[in-house]
């Protein structure tokens, strides 16, 4: 298999809003992680294309995805119920998900494009016999985008090998170009499904493990009436954006311009920071994945120079701004925090008020004299440079007040003697 479908009774109609559903089932096999893995690779493809997977109600084609028989789907809308076997736990990868529901939206694998001999050799003599015809060259289109060694949809340059270190595929004029990533969807492959649906959206994605980005036009003013989404995929590690600079057309409430920050890869994941414009001051936001969605949107009036930010990656932490969430320790649903932790958790009260209340459960932090091998600091002026308010290990259970909107908390751990860690709950009042 490979290259682009071009026969358009094959691709998902478009609805009357210009987006494109393609309604599906999941298997009630499938644990509830795995649930929740399937249903926020597909929100991807919500936030940065106009194709989005709904439930279905009463839809006569859809897709059933099923945990059967390896990783496989058909290529384009067949009609009826149609598979996309994604076998568990086998297939319960972000990239081999999207990798299936590209070929059911109607893509083909990228080292079959037409043009590939200009980018890779297929080493036939190194390829399991009888499985040759994996690597045809497919008729299509390459829809005059470039060659994208880093598609979810590219085999890996050992694929079908008789021999673990004999490739398939090489790479041209490179031969140390890696390929056949399944992290999830690259920035051409956004681009492609795009082309290919004449979706009309504003999205950029960034999938390194950090960079920096902007609003159009920065320092100068950005345009009027943008609706803009930034989704952030570090290769690992929770996303902490920084903005370096942030100046937006001030309103009430900020329902003019604003940006808005998702816990996650959609407009349906928890809100990390709520409507924000100004001149603010904005923290460093740390999200609990290694996905964080920034929505930016501008009316028609009055604007401003935007912002400039930069995002990397950090091993544990978060922001908080809600009124009201329980924190956990790395690790504590599983049942024990990880060895030489540094992390960061910081809590932020809006202006006008002046405490945050919180306790911490009954749960142990390993005990050591003056908690000098695994502990909880607490900064309850919200810095770090400033003494600590408390210092917690071992059991208990302690109740505080913020001495003003922020609170700070750093858990450190040693490379012994991990226990099951803290359980944090905070409210914000006035």
């Amino acid at each position: 298999m490979g290259r682009y479908a071009t026969n358009r009774n094959r691709l998902w109609p478009r609805s009357a809003d210009g987006t494109v559903q393609v309604p599906y089932t999941l298997s009630p096999g499938y644990s509830n992680e795995y649930q929740k893995l399937l249903i926020t690779a597909m929100q991807e493809f919500e936030s940065l294309t106009c194709v989005s997977f709904i439930k279905r109600t009463a839809e006569v084609n859809y897709l059933n995805i099923i945990s059967s028989d390896g990783c496989l789907s058909y290529v384009g809308q067949i009609g009826g119920a149609q598979p996309v076997r994604l076998l568990a736990p086998g297939c319960m990868a972000r990239g081999i998900i999207q990798h299936e529901l590209n070929h059911a939206l109607g893509f083909l694998h990228e080292n079959s494009r037409s043009d590939r001999d200009n980018y890779i050799t297929v080493n036939y003599r190194n390829v399991k016999p009888g499985m040759e015809n994996n690597f045809d060259i497919q008729d299509g289109t390459t829809l005059d985008l470039p060659y994208d060694y880093s598609s979810v949809m590219h085999y890996d340059k050992f694929a079908f090998t008789i021999n673990p270190n004999l490739p398939t595929i090489s790479t041209i004029p490179n031969p140390n170009v890696q390929v056949g990533q399944r992290d999830g969807l690259s920035v051409l492959d956004v681009e492609k499904i795009n082309k290919l649906y004449n979706c009309d959206v504003s999205s950029r994605l960034f999938n390194t493990p950090s960079g920096r980005f902007s609003s159009a036009n920065y320092p100068n003013s950005y345009p009027d009436n943008m609706n803009y989404v930034f989704l952030i995929r570090t290769p690992d590690g929770q996303v902490a954006l920084t903005f370096n600079d942030f100046d937006l057309q001030s309103s009430p409430e900020c329902t003019s311009d604003y940006i808005r920050i998702y816990d996650g890869p959609s407009r349906r994941a928890p809100i990390l920071l709520n409507n924000t414009c100004g001149p603010a001051q904005i923290p460093t936001v740390i999200g609990s994945t290694n996905q964080m969605l920034m929505e930016f949107v501008s009316d028609g009036a009055i604007s401003s120079k935007g912002f400039s930010a930069s995002y990397n990656t950090v091993p544990c932490g978060g922001t908080f701004f809600t009124a009201t969430y329980n924190i956990t320790s790395p690790g504590y649903i599983s049942g024990s925090y990880f060895p030489n932790l540094n992390c960061y958790f910081t809590i932020y009260a809006p202006t006008g008020y002046k405490v945050i209340n919180y306790h911490i459960s009954k749960e142990p932090i390993e005990s050591a004299l003056y908690c000098y091998a695994d502990s909880l600091f607490v900064y309850g002026g919200g810095e770090e440079y400033e003494s600590h308010t408390y210092t917690f290990c071992g059991t208990g259970l302690i109740s505080m007040t913020s001495s003003g909107n922020k609170m700070l908390l750093n858990f450190q751990t040693d490379g012994i003697n991990q226990r099951k860690g803290f359980r944090l709950t905070y409210t914000i009042c006035k």
